[in-house]
């Protein structure tokens, strides 16, 4: 017998009107009990509606822990969850206890609803949404498990992976010295990180291995050609996946890491149109990404783009494991890529105690204890005060003389009242010191200080080789528009236009957000300019 626990599953109340409209979109089916509807590990898997008997959903058993009954389903009840929407494959099993009768909504069918009727996807998204955050906090999480030490940069990647796509995991943090119960297992420190997958282990395990095994890597459909491909999910590609997917485009997203981008490593935005009080970077992807769920955006990650090439009328994207995705337009909104200090032992403490984000996955690795934030612009700043409202002792130490010519006022006047930050303009750092993991940083203007880590936002370097075929200007940032240089125009003369707006050199591709030579580099501009560069696009595929 199974173990039961708590009923996480949200179970919205349908109108006989709403009942009917969503039976429509199922293909009825006679259940036995002990029938199996969708097993855990498949790859596809229905939406089921039950209109008699029940169904129980089920966490499987695992190699050391017997199955758990989540929750019964009865009739006008649906079973899913978000999984649906991103191609992941089933985590759960629904098994009927009796007889009756099952409606199955194919993914397809799932998605026609939610493009026709507004009501009933806005439902079952919420009831989706909600039962993913429900499961999280329960037995469920466990056929996803991570299992590493928390100073590891590869631990850190798995956990940044499964935050970022939200999928339903837990993590288990390992000391350098004892592994616990694991070295019973014939676990060792060579095998960490290992990723617990249904209970099966995978050794040495990346977010690719990952991605791969539950379904979220990328897979052509035939000789499938997509009309919009957007590589880079930061806000700028958020935000053209979204308003292509809305406005009936096939729309396919890729991101090296997980959707975010440096968005996503922010604590706290406080000039985003509609947040008065701000909203962490971490919360407002959530919400863009599940959006782009909505809308049915095809989300893969990780997954790296690493060249582009015309090839006749349509465009080639070639990924890092040698797969291509055909599409007739893309959009470049690769980012840029952290810049590191020119510092001995640099690599050894990037492992253990560098970071170049602070969020809560950062925040646990050094709570309450002193860090050293360097940079002068508002990521910096935001990322000081974060780790100091959080009990840390923060020094900032900026090259610069004055902290207002690249960071908000607002932010520098908090900074300055603040009594756990203290400014160190017109400073470096110059050196790092430490065992295994990072303990003091010497400042030159200071000297050295004690330090658990090190948050770096010193800027970033446009992630443009992998097309270098491009229009770029001397720092790599792709020109766009009338900035295109003139040597690059003549092939438009064939065309009988200009390039449109955030067009780069090559036709149908663009550029939007912090890749692009003079964009703004802030979020709510990276979001205009993502949206604009839709417009672009159907502007360029009508002609």
């Amino acid at each position: 017998m199974g173990t039961h626990a708590p009923d996480p599953i949200q179970r919205p109340e349908l109108s006989d009107a709403q009942w009917e409209r969503l039976r429509a979109y199922g293909t009825p089916e006679d259940v036995a009990p002990g029938d199996y509807l969708f097993r855990s590990g498949d790859r596809d898997y229905d939406l089921i509606l039950v209109e008699e008997g029940q169904v129980e959903l089920v966490r499987d058993s695992l190699f050391w822990i017997q199955e758990a009954v989540l929750a019964h389903m009865g009739p006008r009840t649906f079973v899913g969850e978000l999984g649906l929407l991103n191609g992941q494959g089933a985590f759960l099993s629904a098994r009927a206890t009796e007889a009756g009768r099952v409606l199955r909504v194919s993914r397809t069918e799932l998605r026609r609803m939610m493009a026709e009727d507004d009501e009933l996807c806005d439902l079952v998204l919420h009831a989706l949404w909600a039962r993913r955050e429900s499961l999280r906090r329960g037995p469920a999480a466990l056929t996803l498990k991570f299992v590493g030490q928390s100073s590891s940069r590869d631990y850190l990647a798995l956990q940044r992976f499964a935050e970022r796509l939200d999928l339903v995991h837990k993590s288990v943090d390992l000391s350098a010295t004892d592994l616990g119960d694991h070295e019973k297992l014939g676990v060792t420190v060579d095998d960490l990180p290992i990723a617990y997958i249904q209970g099966e282990p995978l050794p040495r395990a990346t977010p690719g291995m990952v991605a791969e095994r539950l379904g979220l890597a990328y897979e052509a459909n035939g000789d499938e050609v997509v009309d919009l491909v957007v590589v880079g999910g930061g806000p700028a590609g958020l935000a053209a996946a979204i308003y292509g997917a809305s406005e009936g485009l096939s729309t396919v997203l890729l991101d090296a890491v997980a959707p975010g981008g440096q968005a996503a490593s922010t604590s706290r935005i406080e000039n985003f149109l509609g947040f008065p009080f701000g909203v962490s970077g971490g919360d407002l992807i959530g919400q863009a990404s599940l959006q782009a769920l909505k809308f049915g955006v095809r989300v893969y990650a990780p997954c790296e783009a690493v060249g582009l090439q015309p090839d006749g009328d349509v465009l080639e994207v070639t990924l890092s494991d040698g797969r291509r995705i055909r599409a007739r337009s893309t959009i470049v909104t690769s980012g840029a890529a952290y810049r590191r200090l020119d510092l001995e032992r640099w690599p050894d403490f990037e492992r253990a105690g560098i970071y170049y984000a602070a969020t809560q996955l950062e925040l646990r690795q050094v709570m309450e204890s002193p860090v050293v934030v360097v940079g002068g612009a508002n990521s910096a700043g935001q990322a000081a005060l974060y780790l100091a409202a959080n009990g840390c002792p923060v020094h900032l130490v900026a090259r610069g003389a004055d902290l207002g010519s690249r960071m908000s006022s607002y932010l520098v006047d908090r900074l300055m009242e603040d009594p756990r930050v203290q400014v160190h303009t017109g400073s470096r750092v110059v050196g790092l010191d430490g065992g295994v993991a990072l303990e003091r940083v010497r400042i030159d203007s200071l000297g050295e200080v004690d330090a658990r880590g090190l948050f770096c936002f010193i800027g970033a370097d446009p992630a443009t080789d992998w097309v270098s075929s491009l229009d770029r200007d001397r720092d790599g940032f792709l020109r766009t528009g009338t900035d295109i240089a003139a040597q690059s125009l003549e092939q438009w003369q064939r065309l009988g236009r200009e390039p449109l707006p955030f067009e780069t050199s090559t036709p149908r591709v663009f550029a939007a957000g912090d890749v692009r030579r003079g964009s703004m580099k802030r979020v709510a501009a990276a979001v205009g300019e993502g949206s604009s560069a839709v417009a672009s696009v159907h502007r360029a595929l009508a002609g």
